[in-house]
């Protein structure tokens, strides 16, 4: 899926990762040339300690600093083993005894949790190949008509038959206990996937009502076949579609205004393209911008603004160096991401929300991420684009957040509980 990911971790005790500790990375997390990460050192401790606040001199009251946040356990401490989205039905909703949040599990299970008690909304496992680290049931997102449709959306790798992931449509119990009916299943777009990684895959409602999904370069290291650069095939790209009135005969439609509908041999539902592992992204809920984080190499991960038509370079470039050539690359053309870190700091990026939330209001207005190996936790302030903040450190392998109706911001942590980010 999104990151080198590395073995399943065993379960984490519930106190585990429900703090911020100091702001220093571990640094013995390094990526291998197939796009892999090696186990967790034997000397890493999993406990995390609280964290005292640093202060920068002459920072204003209210500011946010390193130890401004620290994290503490949901859904009362259950632990989860690859969790991958976390989310709430939109405010209003009629989702009777239906769940207030949802959790989905890699290896192809929805859970619903409301007031206290925990039901399977949807087991897919029987559907989902899991026979790669990166492959499984990769995200999950309500239809903008959910209230009136039931209407929610999965991507997933496909288990039998040729390697593959696809977007589908089902049909949820809206009114009653708020289980997705397996058999509703509408497969609205399928892509042939070379190699077991980069399988990329956040499907997003943008404010326009588009569907958008981040498709990863097809895998294997170094991006062998090109796609990255190539607007013949959807691999390497940020697709956006219109699934308003989807149907077998016509499962989606291509919106007018994409960028690449005009131009010959491309697809035309490329949004935005030059991306190798586009792992999770979102959009602000205030500006509607749509924040990408792009997992990288062996060098550079990065964090990306996607516009209408953007190249974001790989595998010309990798961050804001040069990757092929290592020197002197042509760079015409290219958008540089907005936020770069090196692997000296971690080594795979797990994006990542806006928060626009009132719990931690210092963080107001910061797009906040993870690395996935160093469990470093950085807050961007959206509106400057200056240097990101380092919040802290968590305890655990942080593989992507999630956000509640009331915009509260969470992390995933594998083998450990959903954490919510609170004021210090």
């Amino acid at each position: 899926m999104h990151l080198r990911f590395l073995p399943t971790c065993a379960a984490l005790a519930a106190a585990i990762a429900l703090l911020i500790t100091a702001c220093s990375s571990d640094g013995d997390a390094t990526p291998t040339p197939g796009g892999g990460s090696p186990p967790p050192s034997a000397t890493q401790s999993p406990a995390a300690t609280a964290a005292s606040p640093t202060v920068a001199p002459g920072a204003p009251a209210g500011a946010l600093t390193s130890g401004s946040i620290r994290l503490e356990p949901a859904l009362d401490g259950r632990v989860f083993d690859r969790p991958v989205e976390f989310g709430a039905y939109p405010p209003g909703s009629d989702a009777g005894a239906g769940a207030d949040v949802y959790v989905v599990e890699q290896d192809g299970v929805v859970l619903g949790f409301h007031a206290g008690e925990e039901t399977t909304r949807l087991d897919l496992r029987a559907r989902v190949s899991r026979g790669g680290n990166e492959q499984g049931l990769l995200s999950f997102a309500l239809d903008p008509t959910f209230a009136d449709s039931g209407h929610v959306w999965l991507y997933y790798s496909v288990a039998g038959g040729e390697r593959r992931t696809q977007l589908a449509r089902f049909t949820a119990d809206r009114a009653g206990t708020g289980v997705i009916d397996p058999a509703s299943e509408l497969v609205v777009l399928e892509q042939a996937q070379p190699y077991p990684n980069h399988n990329g895959g956040a499907i997003r409602f943008g404010p326009d009502g588009m569907l958008y999904l981040g498709l990863g370069d097809g895998g294997a290291a170094d991006d062998p076949q090109g796609n990255g650069q190539n607007l013949e095939t959807l691999l390497g790209s940020v697709i956006r579609i219109d699934v308003r009135n989807a149907t077998t005969a016509a499962p989606y439609m291509v919106p007018a205004d994409n960028p690449f509908v005009a131009t010959s041999g491309a697809r035309p539902e490329i949004w935005a393209y030059g991306v190798r592992n586009p792992w999770r992204m979102s959009f602000d809920p205030e500006t509607g911008e749509l924040w990408l984080a792009d997992v990288g190499q062996n060098a550079w991960e990065e964090v990306d603004v996607v516009v209408r038509g953007g190249n974001y370079g790989w595998n010309t470039t990798e961050g804001r160096e040069c990757f092929s050539p290592r020197s002197g690359c042509d760079r015409a053309g290219l958008t540089d991401p907005v936020a770069a870190y090196s692997h000296d700091d971690g080594c795979s990026i797990s994006g990542g929300f806006v928060y626009r939330g009132d719990a931690v209001p210092a963080l107001r207005g910061h797009y906040v991420y993870a690395d996935y190996c160093s469990g470093t936790l950085w807050a961007l302030d959206v509106a400057a684009r200056g240097e990101p903040i380092v919040l802290g450190q968590v305890a655990g392998r942080v593989a992507g957040f999630g956000i509640d109706a009331a915009g509260e911001l969470y992390a995933l942590v594998f083998g450990g509980p959903v954490l919510r980010l609170v004021a210090s």
